[in-house]
């Protein structure tokens, strides 16, 4: 008779489970920090004649920039490695969300070490004032925060069941607008919003900002409604041994019409 697993053991299999979801979320706790706290130290050195609010705030904005490249990148390699958009899987999908957790974390925080350096008052940097004015000013994006995390996190990572990782690939490419309005804003911080650049920018912006925000799903629904029609073919017609799938609407007319032992035509 086999044997009931002990404790020992039952903590063993829970421990290497949490294993693959520790190391994402580890190196995303020290990659996004990491790289903001270098980017301040450098434009520090190279820039001593800004401001720490200077600083921080495109420190933050080429954070930000770097985490949407990541993650279009991500959205890019999930996409094209799923040839059946309804139950496909690639591990980068649920791996990549356990990395991103940290960054949402972490751009809080930086945004409310914007506004601390931006009351530039010594003596009422940690007062109730600063944040308020902190809640107020980025309501939309602390709540766009507060909603990947409790919701669009549990969803891909729990609650889609079997669904494939299309989709997720598909929401993920939708930050590939970020970092031209990253840059836009980093132009307007150094008046550099009359240069040719800052229009070109502007440009691609609006480009990026109609293929991956609106167009986006348009196209999950196109690849839905194709993937269901091809899946319904083989179920549709048949095939006989050594029967190769027909290709052309007529080739399936006459299929249809010999197999119900009526004229093809």
């Amino acid at each position: 008779m086999r044997s009931r697993p002990s404790h020992a053991e039952g903590a063993e299999r829970g421990g290497r489970a949490r294993a693959p979801m520790l190391l994402p979320l580890a190196w995303g706790s020290l990659f996004f920090p990491g790289l903001f706290g270098v980017c301040t130290w450098g434009l520090r050195r190279a820039r001593p004649a800004w401001t720490h609010h200077d600083c921080v705030m495109i420190s933050t904005r080429l954070v930000s920039s770097v985490q949407a490249v990541l993650t279009t990148g991500s959205g890019i390699i999930v996409i094209r490695s799923c040839s059946d958009v309804i139950t496909d899987r690639h591990w980068l999908a649920r791996e990549y969300v356990w990395f991103l957790i940290p960054y949402m974390i972490y751009d809080t925080y930086a945004m409310y070490l914007c506004e601390w350096y931006r009351a530039g008052d010594q003596s009422s940097r940690h007062s109730l004032t600063i944040f308020r004015n902190f809640l107020s000013k980025n309501r939309l994006m602390i709540t766009h925060h507060v909603f990947i995390l409790l919701v669009l996190v549990p969803i891909a990572q729990k609650l889609r069941g079997e669904l494939g990782d299309f989709f997720v690939g598909c929401i993920f490419t939708a930050e590939l607008s970020t970092p031209f309005v990253s840059l836009g804003r980093i132009l307007i911080q150094l008046n550099q919003q009359h240069t040719l650049l800052y229009k070109v920018n502007g440009i691609l912006r609006l480009t990026t900002f109609f293929l991956c925000r609106i167009l986006l799903f348009p196209f999950m629904y196109w690849s839905y409604g194709r993937q269901q029609g091809l899946s319904a073919l083989p179920h549709s017609f048949p095939l006989q041994c050594g029967q190769c799938l027909p290709h052309r609407a007529t080739d399936l007319l006459v299929l249809s019409a010999v197999q119900k032992g009526s004229p093809a035509l």
